[in-house]
């Protein structure tokens, strides 16, 4: 069993910024998004906390995120460098439109979904999706686990043998998260009924 968080809204997730492996803070919004979202843990794992592990990207925003859920559900948590955010190297921490300005041509043919693994220098789909494979080989026990947007699309598609397609185009809530137990995924969140997908 793994629920997995992304962290609350950033500074730049609000200003169509890509953080990558670089960090801004979390908004008023998205200090709420996280405190939502361990309310929603704490009724899920309600009588057994004791039992699961909290895995935590050492990215600050993040880290902001798990103080929050702390608070609220007191895990002990543990720095996992393989859920740090897929980085674009030098593109970390621009707009799409600052990288078609200053690497022209670059993102010719590119959409919303794949510009992330067109960068010169950032981390590859292949090696970003075997860090995944990697943390998830790794699970021992029930694991709470707090990462981000493109790299928990990637542990949700891993997790469920999906194309690389269909991992890019799954959703990022902020305001709810994922159940991952036995191939099905299950959002669960304040503002919509729980959906669950199997995956054959």
């Amino acid at each position: 069993m793994i629920y997995l968080l992304r962290h609350g809204e950033t500074i730049w997730n609000s200003l169509g910024r890509f953080q990558g492996q670089k960090d801004s803070s979390l908004t008023e919004r998205g200090i709420e998004q996280a405190e939502q979202a361990a309310k929603l843990l704490k009724k899920e794992v309600a009588g057994s906390e004791d039992s699961f592990q909290l895995h935590v990207s050492p990215l600050g925003r993040t880290l902001e995120t798990a103080a929050r859920v702390k608070r609220i559900l007191p895990l002990v948590a543990r720095l996992e460098p393989r859920l740090m955010e897929v980085t674009v190297g030098s593109w970390d921490g621009m707009t799409q439109f600052e990288i078609d300005n200053e690497f022209p041509g670059m993102l010719d043919g590119s959409d919303a979904f794949d510009w992330y693994f067109k960068s010169p220098d950032g981390e590859s789909f292949d090696a970003a999706c075997a860090r995944a494979q990697d943390w998830i080989s790794g699970i021992a026990g029930p694991t709470v686990a707090i990462s981000h947007g493109l790299f928990g699309r990637l542990v949700r598609g891993v997790y469920s043998g999906l194309s690389k397609r269909e991992m890019l185009e799954l959703p990022v809530p902020q305001d709810g998260f994922y159940r991952l137990c036995d191939r099905e995924l299950t959002l669960v969140s304040a503002s919509v009924e729980p959906i669950s997908s199997v995956i054959a």
